[in-house]
């Protein structure tokens, strides 16, 4: 195609992507992982996504960039299931359950969450009519339990959750943590941590920085990292690639629908052809 990597990639290909270098990437632990084999998506005659095989979640925390329209967050909508496949199949294996490896694109979307895959929205998706607390509390209350006249008077889940909820309301400070979410980064937070009061095995974050002032940056990063060294598998799209670089074991680069390049941050950030044509050169080096 017109990408061209498999002649001067300067890396391994397999199955037309080019592996850069993974000698800084530490050797990948069994954890919960996602497998794509043959995913292909297309909107209106236009191809979206086409998958060959990938796999994702083996290393604790990877990214997935590439330049608008590559398909980064339609793979990730194609995994939870909140859109149908035209084909393929999408898998979890979990080291850590009976069940070994289960098909995911055959399950609805909220089966797929209560196995243990969760992802947070591109676009701010809230309960404006709920309070900070409300909202937090309405994303852990089993379904039998979702209901205005039984959610706030459970007992049980308060008990269970509220010292969790509290600490990271603690940890990120929100101006009114009683009140309501009224600032696009506020809410931004309330979705990241919706998805960790589920103790996923795999997290899938959607551009979670999104509109955060800089300290905040930092706090998600750093409580990314913290549950990464816990167990989680965490996979990160994420315009801000100063994010990418900072958190990615490995770094899975998207384009025209398929992952084209895989590899450590260094090797990724080095390959200039793609970055400086499709990231912009600032992005380089440095």
């Amino acid at each position: 195609g017109r990408w061209g990597f498999s002649a001067g990639c300067g890396g391994r290909t397999t199955s037309g992507v080019c592996r850069m270098s993974e000698s800084a990437v530490a050797s990948p632990t069994a954890r919960a992982a996602i497998h794509l084999n043959g995913v292909a998506k297309s909107f209106d005659g236009r191809t979206v996504v086409d998958v060959d095989d990938l796999t994702l979640g083996t290393y604790p925390i990877e990214g997935l960039i590439g330049p608008n329209g590559a398909g980064k967050t339609t793979l990730l909508r194609l995994i939870m299931h909140s859109i149908k496949l035209d084909r393929g199949t999408v898998s979890l294996t979990d080291p850590g359950s009976p069940n070994g490896s289960v098909v995911l694109s055959k399950k609805p979307e909220h089966r797929i969450a209560r196995l243990g895959v969760v992802k947070t929205n591109q676009v701010i998706q809230d309960f404006p009519n709920l309070t900070i607390w409300d909202s937090l509390l309405l994303a852990v209350a089993e379904a039998r339990n979702e209901q205005p006249d039984r959610i706030y008077s459970e007992r049980r889940v308060i008990e269970e959750y509220g010292d969790e909820i509290q600490q990271y309301l603690d940890y990120f400070t929100f101006e009114n943590p009683n009140g309501f979410a009224n600032s696009a980064g506020e809410k931004k937070l309330l979705d990241t941590i919706r998805c960790l009061l589920l103790n996923p095995k795999v997290l899938l974050l959607d551009e979670p920085t999104a509109g955060l002032p800089e300290d905040l940056t930092e706090r998600v990063m750093e409580l990314i990292r913290q549950k990464a060294a816990e167990g989680m598998s965490v996979v990160i799209v994420e315009h801000d690639l100063t994010v990418i670089w900072g958190l990615s074991d490995i770094v899975h680069f998207m384009a025209e629908g398929s992952v084209i390049l895989q590899g450590d941050p260094a090797s990724i950030r080095e390959h200039e052809t793609v970055v400086e044509k499709y990231l912009g050169s600032g992005h380089v080096g440095g």
